[in-house]
């Protein structure tokens, strides 16, 4: 659920990036797709908390509190240190009865540090700014959210998930637009 509200938001952003849906001024139009990637760079984080709520309540019972991203890393971290999804390629196999092989995705997607820096980023586009200050750089945003909107797409379009204590993975792929998002449990194979 947590993916198919991610490919909504996506969609969002790809309509204001696009020019197809405005605000009429172009301020409130960078501070709503702002919000979709803040939502988004929650989504990331959140969604390991849908497959290890109970692990997490019972270390954190104030788990629905966490919002910052840090914060939320930090602590997910200590309870799966590999909670953080694992974006890999699919290519073609050359093993006799494997259709595919799972390749490490290069360096082109959101990393862990990238979605905490950029989620605290957004922060300053919620609140109105400090008229004495500097001000809101909505050119940094401008810029900003292509890169993001690529990265988040390279991070999760195909991606493995894993649980804490499990010696397999999820692959979970959000296949096309149109389509819905499909996972599969994988496990070792002296496990079968």
């Amino acid at each position: 659920g947590v993916m198919v509200e991610a490919k909504l938001r996506t969609t969002v952003i790809d309509t204001f990036l696009a020019g197809m849906r405005t605000t009429g001024y172009k301020a409130t139009d960078i501070e709503t797709t702002g919000l979709q990637f803040r939502k988004m760079f929650e989504l990331i984080a959140f969604a390991s908390l849908a497959a290890h709520k109970e692990l997490y309540s019972e270390v954190h019972t104030d788990f629905t509190s966490h919002w910052e991203a840090a914060k939320l890393v930090k602590r997910l971290r200590i309870i799966n240190p590999d909670f953080y999804p694992t974006p890999v390629v699919q290519v073609n196999s050359e093993v006799p009865g494997l259709k595919r092989d799972l390749l490490p995705r290069g360096p082109d997607y959101l990393t862990e540090n990238d979605l905490i820096v950029a989620h605290g980023r957004c922060g300053s586009l919620m609140h109105a700014s400090n008229p004495y200050g500097k001000g809101i750089d909505y050119g940094f945003f401008e810029s900003a959210f292509p890169v993001w909107r690529s990265e988040i797409v390279n991070l999760l379009n195909v991606h493995q998930v894993h649980l804490p204590g499990d010696t397999g993975f999820y692959l979970v792929q959000m296949g096309s637009k149109d389509e819905g998002v499909s996972w599969t449990p994988f496990a070792r194979r002296d496990r079968l």
